[in-house]
């Protein structure tokens, strides 16, 4: 999906084009956001900014903001992607079309913990809503974007790993997990799909990239380190040598990387707890 297999992870209020291509050099993907596009969604926006002193985007046009953000990268060396937030489905068409227009990749938010968000009936609520997560991906692959979702680990009664066959079906190309303490859950993710895994949260250096990376992750992302050139460095450098080595290691007809733990079947056909 990109190359090097390092994405800039988005930090709510400052993940802007700006900040992609101070770090260009380093990484193959920037997923700027996120952007609350319903009015919802932009009233949660709005408390947590004003109540709890959050960093928010909260344009008056958020389209017109994503697509000024977007052309900023068009040029650029680094894939462009959006990570949007929106309960409802017309605003996610809209922003569909213009990352398609732009080769970006939308990237539904499921991620967000935050109450305010929780109640507006997005971020990591998503995750118990199966059927209204897959809706959202099919309404925004209609528009011919790419789609990505970003989902967190260690949510009650949620099963990641069946989630990812559900979104893979309703036409997602990647997932993009933050696997909070359970690491273990990249390998169950990746054995219950083809979508492109991201891995993230903690990646800082050599050895936590290369544990990800041992999972199954077909890439890692920085979010709150995306502003040090050191760690960066280090994570492309470790990204670079694990999939040149396995290239390597499969024109000689040998293994291709270390072992990993079992992976874990699961049926797809069995809807997600939610």
């Amino acid at each position: 999906m990109f190359e090097p297999r390092v994405a800039l992870a988005s930090l709510s209020g400052s993940s802007t084009a700006e900040w992609a291509l101070a770090a260009e050099e380093y990484a193959g993907a920037a997923f700027l956001g996120g952007v609350a596009l319903c009015e919802g969604t932009r009233s949660a926006a709005r408390r947590m900014a004003t109540e709890r002193d959050r960093e928010e985007f909260l344009p008056a046009d958020p389209l017109a903001f994503v697509g000024r953000e977007l052309r900023k990268l068009d040029d650029a060396p680094v894939a462009s992607a959006i990570n949007v937030r929106s309960a409802k489905r017309a605003p996610l068409y809209e922003v569909g079309e213009i990352c398609a227009n732009h080769g970006a990749i939308c990237e539904i938010n499921a991620h967000c913990r935050q109450p305010e968000l929780c109640a507006a009936g997005v971020g990591e609520t998503l995750l118990r809503d199966a059927h209204r997560l897959c809706e959202a991906v099919e309404t925004v692959a209609a528009t011919g974007a790419s789609v990505s979702v970003k989902v967190r680990a260690e949510v009650p009664g949620v099963d990641l790993a069946a989630l990812a066959g559900w979104i893979e079906a309703a036409g997602a190309s990647a997932i993009h997990v933050d696997a909070m303490d359970s690491e273990g859950v990249i390998g169950e993710v990746a054995a219950a799909s083809d979508l492109f895994v991201i891995a993230n949260n903690g990646v800082r250096d050599r050895e936590t990239t290369e544990e990800y990376l041992a999972y199954g992750a077909d890439a890692v992302s920085v979010g709150r380190a995306s502003d040090r050139p050191a760690v960066l460095s280090e994570v492309r450098e470790t990204t670079n040598a694990w999939f040149d080595g396995r290239e390597t290691s499969a024109d000689r007809g040998i293994g291709t990387g270390p072992e990993t733990e079992p992976a874990i079947e699961h049926d797809r056909g069995t809807e997600p707890r939610g």
